[in-house]
């Protein structure tokens, strides 16, 4: 048992406990020296041991008894073209997913979406599940970004590590629940170019931990 399993195991048992990952939806992963850990496929957060944990090269080898997650694809490509991301969360939460299910993008109505690279968080085109199009509908949106949204599916975040990650994931969550909240008395205001401008001179330091 590694370190890295056990803070991916205490990772999704975090994500089930805030609402943010209901059930065995989604998957979680870490980068590694051998390339990443993923959580296994199907399996509730309550029933996962680190034991489960499933060792990926970067070009999609795995070992153990466990299969991967079936979205394998897209951590492994991202760990490829992505050096600076350590730790990757997918999950179906429930204002990010309700965003995604209308295929929207995530507009610059709050200063907070820097926080994600831009002024916007991008909603990746619909791909299925489990295939190399959704990989690189995710990396697409990824452009510049730290998060995306997945048309009809749910969210993606990444982080230096795991502590970022789910703290990103939960601020993700949040501004969507904000914007759907927003929405009931028409579009929000969206904050001009010039507004951003000086929000990303601001901003640029926020957060470091």
């Amino acid at each position: 048992m590694t370190d890295a399993a056990l803070a991916l195991l205490a990772a999704a048992r975090r994500l089930a406990e805030t609402g943010l990952n209901p059930g065995s939806a989604g998957n979680l992963s870490v980068r590694t020296a051998q390339g990443f850990l993923i959580t296994p496929s199907g399996i509730a957060p309550e029933e996962l041991t680190a034991e489960m944990m499933v060792p990926m090269t970067l070009e999609g080898a795995h070992a153990g008894p466990w299969p991967p997650s079936s979205e394998w694809r897209f951590h492994r490509d991202l760990y490829r073209h992505r050096p600076e991301a350590g730790a990757i969360i997918h999950c179906h939460s429930p204002a990010a997913t309700a965003l995604a299910c209308h295929r929207r993008d995530l507009p610059p109505f709050h200063y907070m979406i820097l926080r994600f690279g831009g002024p916007d968080v991008r909603c990746a085109r619909y791909a299925r599940f489990g295939t190399q199009a959704l990989s690189d509908a995710v990396l697409e949106a990824l452009e510049g970004r730290r998060a995306c949204l997945m048309a009809n599916h749910g969210m993606l975040v990444f982080g230096r590590d795991l502590p970022q990650a789910l703290a990103l994931a939960q601020e993700l969550e949040t501004l969507c629940e904000h914007y759907l909240r927003a929405r009931t008395l028409g579009e929000p205001v969206h904050l001009t170019h010039e507004e951003i401008a000086e929000a990303q001179e601001a901003i640029a330091g926020y957060g470091r931990r």
